[in-house]
């Protein structure tokens, strides 16, 4: 039971549902690997078709056939879609984003992203449907002139996800003209501390990467990790990378700063199928399984395999279900 903590918003009659979600959201090891597939609103077309995106890549049900071949990744996308392809992926555990904002208003001020659903549709959908529904996820953007809206919103979305046994994940982004370096570590660990206020059990949030020693960044990290107390930190994946690039990353990331998963879109959905398969079964190798960079690897060349074997020697945290 180490590191596994039952917010006390839980209600008792839904107690065993929520830790139900959090094994199968994190694959036993209270680490999460989410696949952003919310980036469809988010960023409209751009990541999804052009010079140098995989074909598969423009049609949705990419999204849902990389989760669907990867045990541990779960799906965060609109209700809407998950309603028009969950269906026929009923294994896939979902995370339902609650609310999406386009990039064509360009004006970081005025960035506001609203909830299009309400808690209780989704706990209707997920009643009707039987889906794996572990969570919901919503984005606010501090700085902007609307934050007080959306903290607003997420608090009680927050609060009735965890009365009703659902996990809640906050992606945390600064947008303000008056911001110089968004990815300044300090101001990121501000928003690491907001999310933990407002009782998220994970956020995603801002990962450095453009800085030169990587090593010492993944150490200056661990402000953010301290800030969010026993809200879990998941980094974005941010634009493409090359895969070993990433990796090295990631694992500077988990075993450095002592984040507790990844958040990836680009950088997985932007391949062919089985290019983006091996990718997402190497970083759940670093996530869920404890491999190094260099094993990671060695699974993203098909050369290891991630098996039952390895799974009993990965931090399950969850014999007693």
């Amino acid at each position: 039971m180490k590191n596994i903590y039952l917010p006390l918003n839980v209600s008792k009659e839904k107690q065993k549902e929520y830790l139900k979600n959090l094994k199968l959201a994190t694959l036993n090891t209270n680490k999460l690997f989410i696949l952003a597939g919310d980036q469809k609103i988010e960023h409209l077309n751009d990541d999804f078709y052009g010079k140098g995106i995989s074909a598969d890549d423009a049609y949705p049900s990419h999204l849902f056939n990389i989760a669907s071949e990867v045990k541990g990744v779960v799906l965060a996308t609109q209700l809407g879609l998950i309603s028009q392809y969950g269906g026929d992926y009923p294994e896939i555990p979902y995370l339902v984003k609650i609310n999406s904002k386009t990039n064509l208003d360009k004006r970081k001020n005025q960035s506001l992203s609203t909830a299009f659903y309400d808690l209780e549709q989704v706990i209707e959908f997920k009643e009707q449907t039987k889906l794996n529904i572990v969570g919901i996820g919503y984005t606010i953007y501090l700085g902007a002139e609307n934050e007080h809206i959306m903290l607003k919103e997420a608090a009680q979305l927050i609060y009735k996800a965890h009365q009703n046994g659902l996990l809640a994940v906050i992606w945390c982004y600064t947008r303000s003209n008056n911001i110089k370096n968004e990815n300044d570590i300090h101001l990121i660990a501000g928003a690491a501390g907001v999310a933990a206020c407002l009782g998220a059990d994970f956020v995603k949030l801002n990962y450095p990467y453009n800085l030169k020693n990587q090593k010492k960044a993944a150490t200056d990290y661990q402000e953010v990790i301290k800030a969010g107390g026993k809200t879990k930190i998941l980094c974005v994946g941010g634009s493409y990378k090359q895969a070993n690039s990433y990796l090295k990353h990631l694992e500077q990331q988990i075993r450095i700063s002592q984040t507790s998963g990844a958040a990836v879109g680009r950088n997985i959905h932007q391949r062919p199928l089985k290019e983006a398969v091996r990718l997402s079964k190497a970083i759940s190798s670093i996530v869920h399984y404890n491999f190094s960079a260099i094993n990671a690897q060695k699974v993203l060349l098909g050369k290891k395999t991630l098996s039952k074997e390895k799974k009993k020697k990965s931090n399950s945290l969850f014999s007693f279900f």
